[in-house]
């Protein structure tokens, strides 16, 4: 069976496991304070050519964002995501279980717009309600589309007209700054949100994500939080070693932008053989709209997910492609996708 059920089956880019082999024996001091961490932290600055942002280490998403939500938000208050966002749909009632309430509206192919932002400020104005405090954006989003700069700095604007903080989750931010439609550069990020992750466990890593910091009030004793929140690793040289392979040079980029470049040609494939799509398509998460019978019948040789059911005979899948994704794989499904014209 060849997956291409999401972008995390494989294990870690070769020069990763290297540098983690290589530096196997070393004694490191523990708790994110090593060497290897450090180097990380100065490369991922030079990427974002701010040297003022604060840079933390944690292990995995979900943990990610409960950290950052339950740190920032008072006790009364709620963030504002999409209804499709990670932390209201995959992350079992993980914000929820914080205090803080996920404010949801209907996105728009996934994303927020300063429009759905006011809707919902407007129907949240005394202390009878939870109070709206942080939007919650993911790019890439659950669906797949990206953010451009003009509909990121809107959100901005809003969420500075309002007093809300901007986090935006960077699970595959890879992905959507290597996407053709992209208009965004890592060294935007600071500029235009509060905080924000960049993802390695879907880009190359074992495992790990790398929160950035930027709004001054929001740093002071973030480490107490990650600790009392469980999310810091004795072995956090572990995590940054990862984070010095990706970001010495370009690796990061290179493997998301492999990513995209194999769901590109598996989506043209969709295209050229006449299949609508759930939504726009442009990073590493392709939903085409397949016959039910197809899908079984693909279903033999290759593992991808169900998405929504469009009507009695149709039905969304989701195709995922990796860093790792093997060209002759993806031939391999528009073979199978060809032989069934």
């Amino acid at each position: 069976m060849i997956s291409f059920a999401n972008d995390y089956s494989e294990g870690a880019h070769t020069r990763v496991l290297e540098l983690m082999m290589k530096s196997n024996l070393e004694q490191n001091a523990g708790y994110g304070l090593d060497a290897h961490s450090s180097r990380a932290k100065q490369y991922i600055r030079r990427h974002l050519e701010r040297e003022d942002v604060e840079i933390h280490f944690i292990p995995a998403g979900t943990q990610t964002n409960l950290l950052v939500i339950s740190s920032f938000l008072r006790p009364h208050q709620c963030v504002i995501a999409a209804d499709t966002g990670h932390v209201n749909v995959h992350e079992t009632g993980a914000i929820e279980a914080t205090g803080h309430k996920v404010l949801t509206i209907a996105g728009k192919d996934g994303k927020l717009t300063p429009e759905l932002i006011k809707q919902l400020l407007e129907e949240h104005t005394d202390e009878h309600m939870v109070q709206p405090k942080m939007v919650y954006l993911s790019d890439s989003t659950e669906l797949g589309t990206i953010y451009n700069k003009t509909e990121l700095s809107a959100i901005r604007k809003c969420c500075q007209d309002h007093d809300l903080l901007l986090f935006l989750d960077g699970a595959r931010l890879g992905s959507a700054l290597t996407c053709k439609k992209n208009d965004l550069s890592l060294k935007d990020l600071p500029e235009l949100v509060d905080v924000f992750y960049i993802g390695g466990t879907k880009n190359g890593a074992l495992l790990g994500e790398a929160l950035v910091i930027v709004k001054e009030e929001l740093k002071e004793d973030f480490r107490y939080l990650i600790k009392q929140r469980g999310a810091m690793m004795a072995k956090g040289f572990v995590l940054g070693m990862q984070f010095e392979a990706l970001f010495e040079d370009k690796l990061f980029f290179e493997l998301a932008a492999h990513a995209n470049n194999m769901a590109e040609k598996i989506a043209d494939a969709f295209e050229r053989l006449g299949y609508p799509f759930y939504g726009p398509w442009c990073s590493n998460q392709i939903f085409p709209i397949l016959p039910n019978s197809l899908i079984k019948r693909l279903a033999k040789d290759f593992i991808f997910q169900t998405q929504a059911k469009v009507d009695d005979s149709h039905t969304a899948v989701r195709f995922v492609t990796s860093w790792a994704t093997a060209e002759s794989n993806v031939d391999a499904l528009i073979t199978a996708l060809r032989a069934e014209e």
